[in-house]
């Protein structure tokens, strides 16, 4: 798939991977993309039945609807297992938490076999976002705005108007190589 050719979704949903119902009810959603998360959305306690999960709900399938898997970030004790479990899986993307460095983008979707979709969520991703959507494998980038907003140390009430800048800098870093 060449997301580049591609229209990116217009709906995406989130949801814990830990969560059976939940997956259940995202098979009749009217959504774009079903994201599975991994990583902040699921307990400590609950992250090998959640990625086993994943993989099960992945070989099911979501109809029409494309499937992201999110994995723990690079330093968490789950992200090689994680990322060995979807390379072997049916998910169309894998989503990569916490990015501020193409060459790591590039490394897990190499790994993984699968496009990658970056997370922009610090105040280094951010910088790193053009060389970020310019790395090999990298199909598109995802703001996280709550991480990114508690990197930035912005108000709760004043967050939208403080992330301005930083989100509009991810969408030029997309557009300009030409992915989602």
């Amino acid at each position: 798939m060449s997301t580049a050719r591609t229209l990116p979704p217009r709906s995406a949903l989130f949801l814990p991977a830990s969560n059976p119902r939940a997956i259940a009810k995202a098979r009749t959603l009217a959504c774009d993309l079903v994201l599975l998360d991994l990583e902040d959305a699921v307990a400590q306690d609950a992250k090998e039945a959640a990625r086993a999960a994943a993989v099960e709900a992945a070989d099911e399938g979501f109809g029409a609807r494309l499937l992201a898997i999110r994995v723990n970030a690079g330093d968490s004790p789950h992200h090689a297992a994680d990322v060995a479990a979807i390379a072997a899986s049916a998910a169309d993307f894998v989503v990569l938490p916490k990015v501020e460095d193409a060459a790591a983008a590039s490394a897990v979707a190499r790994a993984v076999g699968k496009p990658l979709l970056a997370m922009i969520e610090t105040p280094a991703g951010v910088l790193a976002a053009p060389a970020i959507a310019r790395a090999e494998g990298v199909a598109g980038l995802i703001a996280g705005t709550n991480d990114l907003t508690a990197s930035l140390r912005l108000p709760p009430g004043g967050a939208r108007a403080g992330l301005a800048l930083a989100l509009q800098t991810i969408v030029l870093a997309a557009r300009a190589a030409g992915i989602w």
